[in-house]
């Protein structure tokens, strides 16, 4: 059987026919749910450059920001497909709304305190709840409508999550970054007293917006309690022999896909990460600048998730991605080699062209898993782990190249070429053996 995209006959369907109209406020309750996590995910972006100046860390140390959220991804992944299996969708949606409040809660005490141990781990109880949110509405939004759409209802959903990429910058702009850098020469020569203050002021500017975070994150958990969301049973009737865990790896496009998206977000990872000490370092912008410009990263990755998905109407799905990572290898190239404004443009450019990435290879992965599609969706979110391993690296690298920043971009060039790969290669596989 070739891949082909489809999900929706391939595992579930709405329990009771009905027109599309009826499943309307149910995605659209969905669809919020990607925005809410995009937003957690790109003020990582923010907190990096932010917490490295008011905790004192290196390149490397920072990165530990992205390995605590993405550590959780992978720990938490098979328990959060085990809680589907048990609970359904909605609750254990709620379940990651609450855990993730918890976590932006947790930011309090790590400001009061001034300890970065105690923000990693807020920020590793967020990526707990970010788990289970993605885990369960990546396949619900898939499945809820007609399965020839599947892959475009998904792509469109995750359109809101590039909302999101270009609205925390400003956020985080206006509410976290205060503009005050300091060489670490004149940080040395600065009296303690001000020198405590000003690590203290900066500490503090990330509470109120957590606070605000998590209160929407508790709103949103009393809405979805409260609201119905269609029952899912399988469509099929045939006896099917679920796989293990392991097991349904023999899906071979399902294993590729999961390589292909840890690569994936390891390198959307790697170029937010840094895109602020790029901008600093590379164009001579300072820090808010540097947040406005990584506000129209998030525009352009959002433009691409729509456009993106409106050309898959058109082309098949791997062959537009294959388009996008060719120009996204292009663009890497000039990240690393170029100087000046233009290595911003770029930055940019791969945020249009690798912004339907996830969704669609997600999608590929699923594709002939049917009543395994819990399964298979959990081995997807656990290749998140490739944001906690490959920005250590490129911090790692950074450092080793006395901070030259652009060096790094190596990381996440060679992630496009393996993508690109998969996607002219691996993809196109048999996914059951006769």
């Amino acid at each position: 059987m070739q891949v082909t995209n489809q999900i929706g006959d391939q595992h579930e369907v709405p329990a009771e026919e009905g027109t599309e109209k009826k499943y309307l406020l149910p995605f659209i309750l969905i669809t919020s749910l990607f925005f809410l996590w995009g937003m957690a995910h790109n003020l990582d972006s923010i907190l990096i450059p932010h917490l490295k100046k008011a905790c004192e860390l290196n390149n490397r140390q920072s990165t530990l920001i992205d390995t605590s959220v993405f550590l959780a991804y992978f720990i938490m992944a098979i328990p959060a497909g085990m809680l589907i299996k048990r609970f359904g969708y909605k609750n254990s949606i709620i379940i990651g709304l609450l855990v993730f409040a918890s976590g932006a809660f947790l930011f309090v005490p790590a400001a009061n305190t001034q300890t970065y141990e105690l923000f990693l781990f807020a920020l590793f109880v967020i990526g707990c709840g970010l788990t289970i949110l993605e885990t369960s509405a990546n396949p619900y939004a898939a499945i809820l409508g007609p399965p020839e759409s599947s892959s475009n209802r998904l792509n469109l959903a995750a359109s809101f999550n590039g909302l999101a990429a270009m609205v925390a910058p400003i956020v985080g702009s206006l509410f976290i970054l205060s503009g005050k850098t300091h060489t670490p020469e004149q940080m040395a020569a600065m009296p303690e007293a001000e020198k405590l203050a000003f690590l203290a002021g900066e500490a503090a500017s990330v509470k109120m917006p957590y606070i605000v975070l998590g209160t929407v994150l508790i709103l949103v958990a009393i809405l979805f309690y409260f609201m119905h969301l269609p029952a899912m049973k399988p469509q099929h009737t045939e006896v099917e022999v679920k796989p293990g865990f392991f097991s349904v790896l023999k899906y071979s496009h399902l294993s590729w896909a999961v390589v292909a998206q840890f690569f994936y977000v390891g390198a959307q990872v790697c170029i937010t990460s840094f895109f602020i000490r790029i901008a600093e370092k590379g164009a001579g912008l300072d820090e808010k600048t540097a947040a406005y410009y990584l506000g129209i990263y998030g525009f352009l990755f959002m433009s691409g998730r729509f456009i993106g998905t409106f050309f898959l109407k058109f082309v098949k799905d791997y062959v537009l991605l294959s388009i996008y990572c060719v120009a996204s290898v292009v663009l890497c190239l000039i990240a690393i080699y170029g100087t000046g404004i233009v290595v911003i443009y770029a930055l940019g450019g791969i945020g249009f062209f690798m912004s339907i990435m996830f969704p669609t290879i997600f999608s590929l992965g699923l594709v002939g898993l049917k009543s395994n599609t819990e399964t298979g969706s959990s081995w997807l979110v656990m290749s998140i782990i490739g944001g906690a391993i490959l920005p250590y690296g490129m911090g790692t690298l950074i450092d080793m190249k006395h901070d030259d920043i652009q060096a790094g971009y190596i990381i996440p060039l060679v992630c496009f070429l393996f993508i690109l790969f998969f996607l002219l290669v691996l993809h196109n596989v048999k996914t059951v053996e006769n």
